[in-house]
């Protein structure tokens, strides 16, 4: 039986590079910091890289370099196929082409941007596959928040299906855009205070930018070149509430079947993961649904943390930068944190300081609009 296993990581966030984040997730600081991008906006709380919002293609490129370096593969790589997502592309790019048309500035845009076709939703996938140069598959999923798990069990699958022996997955996000900010602000999402998940007081999600790239290959294959493993990708779920355009479904049916397809797939029970990554966004819903869900299911109190109190929330890559973490935390066997300021409001076996543990499964969940679940497990 084809095992795949994770050979490579990269990751950036507004805390820095795999590293930093790492350091700074365990030591309990947040990335997170009141700034102003746009002066038609108040200050807010995000998670920017630097003072400015970043660029995808700047962040893939360094993402891309830094897990191959970190996996001992350099191109090219003919083989090796892509699966990198990400739910908004080069969005930013776009709102600064429109607001220039709308001032009639054209010249400015043929200046800025002499091919416009790079800057479609795909651009990260083909960013990482030029850079690899692969002849092999290339694919670009986007399903909002869900997007890197998404990318994760695609790359999972294509080696399990035996279409390649090598993918690099992942996603990228730079969703700090006037765009974005205005449409969550609506809807009423976002956080002015900060983002504190499961916490008593928590109002809302703050914005993130950032990205993680994996190495995901079969175990033979690492073994042969002798690579150092991180982990295995046990198996995963998938489904869609079908129930709102954006709530989820808040009874938690249709991501309890996924959660349980999940384990099934990989062999598991319950009782047998140790530590779940949750989505915790700390909105209102999400957390109060995400924590019947794991109550309901996992009655031996897994111990539960979610690490976008440090990172904010990167949407379409936050699912990939978690399991980045976890693997991370996995390999080290010590427990990341769930950063908040305020008392949790939820009776689960929460990780409040990071500690040395005993970790052999763990559970990564996503949910994202239009009540898409995906759930990954992974093992040592």
């Amino acid at each position: 039986m084809v095992k795949v296993v994770v050979t490579g990581i990269s990751l950036i966030s507004c805390l820095g590079d795999k590293n930093a984040t790492w350091r700074g997730i365990i030591e309990g600081i947040s990335g997170i910091k009141f700034s102003q991008p746009f002066d038609f906006f108040p200050p807010l709380p995000l998670g920017l890289i630097n003072s400015l919002p970043s660029s995808v293609s700047n962040l893939t490129t360094q993402l891309i370099e830094e897990v191959c370096l970190d996996g001992n593969i350099f191109p090219p790589l003919n083989d090796t196929a892509v699966v990198i997502g990400s739910s908004r592309g080069c969005q930013s790019q776009w709102e600064v082409f429109l607001s220039l048309l709308s001032s009639q500035k054209i010249e400015t845009i043929s200046l800025f941007s002499p091919d416009w076709l790079q800057t479609l939703p795909h651009q990260p996938a083909i960013i990482t596959a030029n850079y690899l140069q692969t002849s092999a598959s290339v694919f670009s999923p986007a399903n909002a928040c869900a997007t890197g798990l998404v990318a994760i069990a695609k790359g999972y699958e294509l080696i399990k299906q035996q279409k390649c022996e090598r993918v690099i997955v992942g996603a990228v996000e730079t969703p700090i855009t006037p765009l974005t900010i205005a449409g969550f602000t609506q809807m009423k999402a976002l956080s002015y205070q900060g983002c504190y998940p499961f916490a008593t007081i928590r109002d809302g999600f703050v914005l993130g930018e950032g990205g993680a790239m994996l190495i995901l290959e079969t175990e033979e294959l690492a073994r042969s070149r002798d690579a150092k493993i991180y982990g295995e990708i046990l198996s995963w779920g998938m489904s869609c509430d079908a129930d709102t355009m954006t709530s989820p479904e808040m009874g938690g049916k249709t991501a309890m079947k996924t959660i349980r397809k999940c384990l099934y797939r990989g062999g598991l029970q319950p009782k047998e993961i140790d530590y779940i990554h949750a989505h915790g966004t700390g909105t209102i819903l999400n957390d109060q649904r995400e924590a019947k869900i794991i109550n309901e299911l996992f009655c031996h109190a897994p111990k539960i943390s979610s690490t976008k109190g440090a990172t904010g929330h990167t949407l379409g890559a936050s699912g990939a930068m978690a399991t980045a973490l976890s693997l991370m935390s996995l390999k080290k066997q010590i427990l990341l944190p769930n950063i908040s300021s305020s008392p949790l409001n939820f009776d689960l076996n929460f990780c409040q300081k990071s500690s040395n543990y005993s970790l052999n499964k763990m559970l990564c969940f996503s949910f994202g609009f239009g009540g898409q679940n995906i759930i990954l497990a992974m093992g040592k």
